[in-house]
């Protein structure tokens, strides 16, 4: 296996595990414990999602620099432009109303609950879909 191929199945599977260790795992659990409260849970959530967020967007750089070069097949590259074109969405779009939520909430304020969070999750599977896809595809 050449080494651009690699590194982006390298890249592909490491992305993959953060985003299920993430959002799968650590984000709904905070809020099952013991005195965590939602402004707490959503403190966490802000800095911990910033961080996944910064080392996503760093993994899907990778990603496009390497299918730039060339050397992925096609069908890999679609994948993983789709799981980088997710990650700008929730950028972009999602993760903007979340922060202005979160911040009512942190203020105090009271507001309805979001149906924005169903959102993030939703686009979070069509892109862990994309990243098996491209991983398993680069290994082909």
């Amino acid at each position: 296996m050449e080494t651009g191929r690699a590194v982006a199945v390298a890249v592909a599977f490491l992305w993959l595990g953060m985003v299920l260790a993430i959002s799968f795992l650590e984000a709904p659990l905070k809020f099952r414990a013991p005195d965590v409260t939602v402004r707490t849970g959503l403190g966490i959530g802000r800095i911990v999602f910033r961080a996944l967020n910064a080392v996503e967007s760093v993994l899907a750089a990778v990603l496009v620099v390497v299918a730039v070069l060339g050397g992925p097949p096609p069908d890999a590259v679609v994948a993983g432009a789709v799981a980088v074109g997710v990650l700008l969405v929730q950028l972009v779009a999602v993760r903007p109303r979340l922060t202005r939520r979160s911040d009512l909430v942190l203020a105090g304020a009271d507001v309805p609950r979001s149906r924005g969070h169903h959102v993030y999750v939703a686009l979070e599977v069509v892109k862990v879909v994309a990243l098996v896809t491209a991983g398993v595809l680069l290994l082909g």
